[in-house]
């Protein structure tokens, strides 16, 4: 359970008489992707998810039939089905009421009800084919979020990861059917992050209880959970027999949460000295660049001119207003409402610059393109990790420009500062100065950031190794399940 951790015991050791033959299989389940891994003692293998990857979106995708897809095949499902669509939305009609005056007519009958449709307060996209759910994980922690409506219906959240975690331990059972009969996936080790997304005191308790309910429906029978940031210090000892560092701060830094650890070793074994995390991960830096370098050419301190009863009006545009539902990109159709739609008309009729803007926000809005712009952000902050600048090309909506790496850096100064903060946290509950680490060690997706290995290397300069960013956290899931040191689920 986050925060808590069994006393290790002794890695490197062999036991004393031959155990039974066994396997440890580890799954990661990420915020943005998730791996799989299955262990025999020896040799880590990573099982593929995709036809040509090891690691495989962590989304789903539910029809109008209420037929699920997850991976890759829903990010295209989605793409196919909606991106380009002019969405209209409707009120929802709950059903008919029926009125009368409660006086007898003619014929000794009631007089004549007047019958009324009742609608509901919510507005249903009648043309929406799927809906595209992803970084459910972040919810996990949510207490008041228990359920997410699809069509008519409400989804708890369990019922949205379960399909991702099922494909995960099929495709595991495939890989062991290789094996051998005897070999079976109905058990395997969790992880999860120090620390869920959640304000309330229980949100902890509450995440994991979602997803331990998750992975037993997905056939995990048996199931224990370990820290993510543990397991990417076990495979990293794993991958390093001969390093002689005595200490070790892992760093994992994903696409939902930064998650830290200090370890001690001691012979062959080691001491979990501190652990930490915090809710700060990559979709947290995607969210800020599409404000900073998207809301200013959306319309965004604009000003918005209309015509009063007697005079020309003229107030700053109420960007503010649409914000947060153009940065949720699952619920951005809401913004096809007149309350929204029609300022953004009037707008557009303005000569110059100022029109070109919010034609794009209408643009944006009537044909769902908000998903379009946060991929493309995605695969822009992926090439500044090996490039000087790189091109935000977004044709759909007549925008292109081109981000310099310092610029992107000075951007997320915030993120930075906060990234290095919980880092010096982590070594504050250890007790320890940078100069005690012997290693950092370096994984998650974010971490490729230039920027993220830069504050490390200016904690221990010539001491920060980078360990396989998407994989490295579900070998060290299998080492844990196949040495038990994973908390048990109380369930099982």
């Amino acid at each position: 359970m986050p925060g808590q951790h069994p006393q290790a015991d002794l890695f490197d050791t062999p036991p004393a008489s031959p155990a039974p033959r066994r396997l440890g299989i580890g799954v990661d389940f990420g915020t943005s992707n998730s791996a799989v891994a299955i262990f025999d003692g020896e040799r880590i293998e990573l099982v593929a998810l995709e036809h040509d990857s090891v690691t495989m979106p962590t989304a789903s995708y539910i029809d109008r039939q209420f037929q699920v897809c997850t991976g890759q095949e829903a990010i295209n499902r989605y793409i196919a089905d909606n991106m380009g669509r002019k969405v209209e939305l409707g009120v929802e009609v709950l059903g008919e009421g029926r009125s009368s005056t409660g006086q007898i007519g003619e014929h000794g009958l009631p007089e004549k009800a007047e019958t009324h449709l009742v609608y509901g307060q919510a507005f249903v996209d009648s043309g929406e084919k799927g809906r595209l759910f992803r970084g459910v994980k972040r919810l996990l922690g949510q207490v008041d979020v228990p359920r997410l409506m699809v069509f008519e219906k409400a989804f708890r959240l369990v019922a949205l990861i379960a399909p991702i975690l099922v494909r995960i331990r099929l495709a595991v059972q495939q890989a062991l059917a290789l094996r051998g009969p005897q070999w079976q996936a109905n058990h395997a080790c969790i992880g999860h992050p120090v620390n869920f997304e959640g304000r309330d005191e229980k949100h902890n308790e509450v995440a994991m209880e979602r997803l331990a309910e998750a992975c037993q429906h997905a056939g995990f029978a048996k199931r224990q959970f370990y820290p993510e940031p543990l397991a990417a210090a076990l495979s990293y000892l794993h991958a390093s027999p001969h390093s002689r560092a005595k200490t070790l701060l892992a760093v994992d830094f994903g696409g939902g949460t930064l998650d830290l650890c200090v370890l001690k070793r001691d012979g062959t074994g080691f001491e979990v000295v501190a652990i930490h995390g915090i809710g700060l991960g990559g979709d947290h830096i995607d969210q800020t660049l599409f404000r900073e370098l998207l809301f200013p050419l959306l319309g965004k301190g604009e000003t918005w001119r209309r015509k009063g009863e007697d005079r020309q009006i003229e107030t700053l545009f109420p960007f503010e207003d649409y914000e947060e539902l153009i940065l949720n990109w699952a619920v951005s159709y809401m913004l096809n409402q007149n309350q929204y739609t029609t300022p953004v008309m009037q707008c557009m009729e303005q000569p110059g610059e100022a029109g070109l803007k919010f034609r794009r926000l209408y643009e944006l809005i009537k044909q769902n393109y908000s998903y379009l712009v946060f991929q493309g952000i995605k695969d822009m902050k992926a090439a500044l990790s090996d490039q000087d600048e790189a091109v935000l090309d977004i044709p759909e909506i007549d925008v292109q420009f081109t981000l310099s790496r310092a610029r992107f850096e000075a951007l997320i100064a915030a993120q930075l500062q906060q990234f290095e903060q919980a880092v010096q946290d982590t070594l504050a509950r250890a007790n320890m100065a940078p100069e005690q680490i012997d290693v950092i060690v370096s994984t998650g997706g974010s971490s490729l950031i230039p920027a993220v290995r830069q504050v490390l290397e200016r904690l221990c300069p010539g001491r920060v190794e980078a360990h396989d960013p998407f994989t490295s956290v579900a070998a060290g899931l299998a080492i844990a399940e196949y040495e038990g040191r994973g908390v048990s689920d109380s369930r099982v």
